[in-house]
């Protein structure tokens, strides 16, 4: 168990710096690291999964909370976004993780495929947006919130591959939509790690130390270093050249996602 907790470590090292410096949860690192970890431990395929989305989603809570306070603190976080898409995320974050019970392993690992590489291109590609253009309404936020939260759910992330792009494409600065996407992380984070513990309460063939589909050693090596890093992250956000790091970022989704998407087959 030792090595396990030493790989946790290392990977909310990653987490915790990705949080803070591209407003997004990090679920696209934890869960295909869970997922290969989880295998190295002998979890049963049929939970595997299921049990990397939700845990991803429970350290996110914690690296969330530390990313966002940390941008906060350089006003950086555009509160009536939070406050006008809040009740759609919490809606969607739910709905997410309770379809997501009823799906299989393979079905989610393909799901999680396809959005890593559309993440990816969106990044990659990165079109400047129309002077114009302005953030939708209370209605419109809501929508989006809903969209945003349910499927952030279903793939174990705290929204920041999809919000980060929508504010920058409503023209609203990369630095404010980094810290913004990370307070949207916390109420995507929370529903869909209570959605998660909820679905999972009767699975069977978990391993021990799991609360529903969130498993604890992951979590707390996990969420205990990420806490820390999330401060330096956002610090480099605000000192680096974020067009060259979305670029590092997406190519080590492609990276990941290709080779979970070996692992299907």
């Amino acid at each position: 168990m030792t090595e396990y907790f030493l790989i946790y470590g290392a990977v909310g090292t990653l987490v915790g710096i990705l949080a803070g410096l591209l407003g997004v949860g990090g679920g696209g690192v934890i869960v295909p690291l869970l997922v290969f970890v989880f295998h190295l431990q002998g979890v049963a395929d049929q939970v595997t999964m299921h049990l990397a989305l939700g845990t991803s989603l429970a350290c996110i809570v914690f690296t969330s909370i530390s990313s966002f306070l940390a941008h906060h603190r350089r006003g950086a976080v555009h509160w009536p976004v939070v406050r006008h898409s809040v009740v759609g995320i919490v809606v969607g974050t739910l709905a997410g993780a309770g379809f997501a019970a009823v799906l299989s392993t393979g079905f989610l690992k393909g799901f999680f495929v396809l959005f890593l590489y559309f993440v990816a291109i969106q990044m990659l590609i990165n079109r400047p947006p129309k002077p114009s253009r302005e953030l939708p309404g209370l209605a419109g936020m809501s929508a989006v919130g809903l969209f945003i939260g349910f499927l952030s759910s279903l793939v174990g992330i705290g929204g920041g591959s999809l919000s980060v792009p929508f504010m920058v494409w409503c023209n609203i600065t990369v630095h404010q939509a980094i810290g913004t996407s990370a307070a949207i992380g916390l109420p995507i984070a929370a529903a869909g790690t209570l959605g998660y513990l909820v679905s999972g309460w009767q699975a069977t063939a978990l391993p021990p130390y799991s609360i529903g589909y969130i498993y604890l050693p992951a979590l707390v090596g996990i969420a205990a270093v990420s806490i820390l890093t999330a401060p330096l992250g956002a610090r480099l956000a605000h000192s680096l050249p974020v067009s060259r790091l979305r670029k590092i970022f997406a190519v080590m989704l492609i990276v990941i996602g290709t080779r979970m998407l070996f692992s299907i087959f």
